[in-house]
């Protein structure tokens, strides 16, 4: 056998790869190609070492312009390649195309808002104060596409149940190819006071603006559910009177009916809206 390794052979040997470029400003959307697959010709022992990896470097390709290149034709590798094979000969390189989806780095700052539809509380039990989020912010840092693509304000998911006491956590900020995004931070806190409330019921006027002829609207007035805390409900009583809604028309069709919700305004930060009902629209 060692006689063997001695002579000269060709054979295909998997080389790892390793790919150049400034990792601060860009970065491998997808996995970059690992191995380049090559026939060479030399002495057995030295087949031996490349073909099992023992002491075996990365073939170093530099990218000068990695966001621009989307596929390297693997024989044009040929020259590069070769200067990196030692006393191996390069016969041919059997890969075809390498493949790389590289994009530059962006940096963006977006707001956040705590999304509380997980939460639930005991019997008479219900939030009693806005909403604080610490910090009510992100930096994310990742591929352009990625972070172009994200909306001005990302959600915050808040999960408890049968709460009695007020809450104070912290809760990790999820963004969509989160392995690929740096986000700072990564977590946020979030904060709002628990304690006895009530449900009170409130017919709100609508504010209509000058209808088409034609148009009807009803009732004038919407029905809506408001979750208040105790201590707070003789203020409520008199500060829902500035409380208004508007729709927004529907563009109907002669003999079309159509259910529209309401919008309000100037509800009171310490109040949540549990429920509205629907404005009928028609044209005649």
């Amino acid at each position: 056998m060692f006689n063997a390794l001695n002579k000269t052979y060709a054979t295909n040997v998997r080389l790892p790869l390793k790919f150049e470029f400034d990792d601060a400003a860009y970065i491998a959307v997808e996995p970059l190609p690992g191995q380049l697959v090559l026939n060479v010709s030399g002495n057995g022992w030295d087949i031996f070492r490349k073909g099992f990896g023992l002491k075996v470097p990365d073939l170093s390709i530099p990218l000068d312009r990695p966001a621009e290149t989307r596929k390297i034709i693997a024989t044009g590798l040929a020259p590069l390649v070769a200067s990196q094979l030692g006393t191996l000969q390069l016969n041919f390189i059997v890969t075809d195309t390498l493949r790389l989806k590289i994009e530059s780095k962006v940096i963006r700052r977006i707001r956040l808002r705590a999304e509380l539809k997980e939460i639930s509380f005991k019997s008479n039990f219900g939030r009693t104060s806005p909403v604080v989020l610490l910090p009510d912010s992100v930096t994310l840092e990742g591929p352009k596409s990625i972070i172009e693509s994200l909306p001005d304000t990302l959600s915050v998911h808040v999960a408890a149940s049968r709460l009695n006491k007020n809450f104070r956590e912290n809760v990790e900020i999820i963004v969509p190819n989160n392995e690929l995004i740096n986000r700072n931070p990564p977590v946020a806190e979030v904060m709002f006071d628990v304690g006895p409330v009530v449900e009170i019921t409130r017919n709100i006027p609508i504010l209509l603006p000058r209808l088409p002829w034609g148009l009807e609207v009803s009732p004038d007035s919407v029905q809506c559910v408001f979750i208040v805390s105790k201590i707070s409900t003789d203020r409520f009583l008199v500060e829902a009177s500035r409380i208004s809604a508007s729709i927004t028309i529907p563009d109907l069709a002669k003999g079309q009916l159509q259910h529209v919700l309401p919008t309000l305004r100037n509800v009171p930060i310490y109040v949540e809206t549990l429920w509205i009902d629907s404005i009928r629209v028609k044209k005649y």
